[in-house]
């Protein structure tokens, strides 16, 4: 079961709204006040470079766009369409950081990523496998939504009407961009790059316009004069005028962008009523960072992919990272993945007290389309890391087998949100957290704190609530010993010799968690140990 909300309710509150999507779709209200589209759809699209493997950056864009399509039918009845747009006729410009074969890459330099051959030998080019992993990566999540591929569109003709307009327009179009580039760059700069029948290479080369209606240009190609057909799959545009062309053949209603590319859009957006159509909505969202601080990029391979964040974390907990403050740049890296479950999972728990207004601005309203599962989480995801950290090399079963001290009725079957995420706090604590963990000696001071906590967890026979007991016991220990204003201190005393971090969780959940016996023997395991001495975790 899931909670819905009423149509005619949430059109309302949608209409009134601050939650970003709401405010985006509603630039496309505004864009058809006065009739809807004559095309009978508005159009939503996200483009994709497969000049390097994808990404979560890729993922972000399609997952903000179809935010902005589901916030966009909560207010009108016009159908949508999302497109996927692949931009693999560009030439390959270097050859990217993670991918084998480098060396065969690079004697396919300048020539277009369908021509190219997978260096994973799976595929018939670079980027049909490209092309390939991104199906994948988009309909693993359930997105609704439609592949296009550069090479299929121009080699199909699709495009020949808008190119021929380009040619029609070529001096407005130069109007538009020289002034954008360097004197050297526009002695040989053209919005058009054909492709050499000799070489099979992308060109960067000055044209000129022979025949508009046929799509007829003249060019220079390895000291030869060439005139040849534009049409057909023959040439593609340099980024910007394609873009833009590709806005006005398709009539893309709405596309979003990473910042930087604010100057490709204003200048495409310029381009597209040269060709004399309307740019489409959208908005420019900052990028994701990796764990250095610097900007996520495909030839790289830096930052995290689909695949590593599902190892560690749920879908839900991605799109929740994903949504919020969409303007700000934020690092992407294994360290915001535990953070993000837990911080999702609460804000899911808020969702169904919410009034309506408030439950158009929490996120799980936009991953879940205004359906939100009514599945609870009895334990943070913390937790459960916390958990495993003292288990160490678990089985799921032993863990459900220390949860059912925590959670009534604790069963997989019950709790399957709950089952995937031990399988997810297994994994991290394997990979990430495990290597790390070093419990050290306490000292004179500490241990005699220790051995208090020891004794008074000995009194707590079990009945009734465990954890606050515990979590008393914990605070009044701690006060006595550090004061109020040094408890800080005592939890970390707590994390560093019975956990093996300087992080941990409410102790009186864990010790319900973990047991009240197991807990006594971490502290006794703590107390064994010298000054001088640690242990890993």
């Amino acid at each position: 079961m899931a909670n819905e909300l009423r149509a005619d309710d949430l059109k309302a509150a949608a209409l009134e709204s601050k939650a970003w999507p709401y405010e985006e779709a509603r630039k496309l209200l505004k864009r058809y006040e006065k009739a809807p589209p004559e095309k009978g759809h508005v159009l939503f699209e996200t483009g994709y470079g497969p000049s390097g493997l994808p990404h979560i950056g890729t993922f972000n864009e399609v997952l903000r766009t179809t935010m902005v399509r589901q916030a966009f039918h909560a207010m009108s009845d016009i159908p949508t369409r999302l497109i996927a747009f692949s931009d693999d006729m560009d030439g390959l410009r270097k050859v990217p950081d993670n991918v084998p074969n480098k060396a065969m890459l690079t004697e396919h330099l300048g020539r277009p990523l369908t021509q190219i051959p997978d260096p994973f030998g799976k595929f018939e080019s670079f980027a049909h496998h490209n092309n390939a992993m991104l199906r994948d990566f988009l309909d693993a999540y359930g997105f609704d939504y439609e592949f296009l591929s550069a090479t299929d569109c121009y080699g199909s003709g699709r495009f020949d009407e808008a190119l021929r307009s380009v040619l029609r327009h070529y001096d407005g179009i130069m109007g538009v961009m020289l002034p954008t580039l360097r004197k050297e760059r526009q002695a040989t700069y053209s919005p058009v790059l054909p492709i050499s029948a000799k070489s099979g290479i992308v060109l960067q080369v000055p044209v000129e316009v022979v025949d508009a209606e046929n799509g007829i240009v003249r060019f220079e190609d390895e000291g030869e004069t060439v005139e040849q057909s534009i049409l057909g799959g023959k040439s593609k545009l340099q980024w910007k005028v394609d873009w833009a062309m590709r806005w006005v053949a398709l009539g893309v209603d709405y596309e979003m962008a990473g910042k930087d590319l604010i100057d490709s859009v204003i200048q495409s957006g310029k381009i597209a009523r040269v060709l004399g159509a309307r740019p489409p909505e959208g908005f420019n969202y900052e990028m994701f960072l990796d764990e250095r601080g610097e900007k996520i990029s495909k030839s790289k391979g830096n930052g995290l992919s689909l695949e590593q964040w599902l190892t560690y974390g749920p879908q839900e907990s991605l799109a929740f990272y994903i949504y919020r403050e969409p303007k700000k740049a934020k690092s992407l890296h294994m360290g915001v993945i535990p953070r993000a479950i837990d911080d999702y999972w609460q804000f899911r728990a808020n969702w169904a007290g919410q009034a309506l207004p408030q439950k158009l601005g929490n996120p799980v309203h936009h991953i879940h389309d205004g359906a939100v599962p009514d599945e609870a989480m009895p334990v943070t995801f913390g937790l459960l890391l916390n958990l495993v950290g003292v288990l160490g090399d678990a089985r799921p079963e032993q863990v459900w087998g220390y949860l059912a001290n925590y959670v009534p009725e604790a069963d997989p079957a019950r709790y399957p949100a709950l089952d995937r995420l031990v399988g997810h706090a297994l994994a991290f604590h394997r990979d990430f957290i495990a290597p790390t963990l070093i419990r050290r000696a306490p000292t004179e001071d500490e241990a005699v704190a220790l051995r208090e906590l020891d004794a008074g967890l000995a009194a707590i026979d079990g009945r009734g609530d465990v954890a606050e007991a515990a979590q008393n016991l914990v605070y009044e220990i701690g006060k006595a010993h550090y004061g109020k204003e040094g408890l800080r201190d005592w939890f970390r005393v707590l994390y560093e010799t019975l956990l093996g971090s300087s992080q941990g969780p409410r102790m009186g959940s864990f010790i319900a968690l973990y047991g009240v016996e197991n807990s006594r023997r971490l502290i006794a395991e703590a107390l064994a140990r010298t000054d001088a001495g640690t242990e890993p975790a």
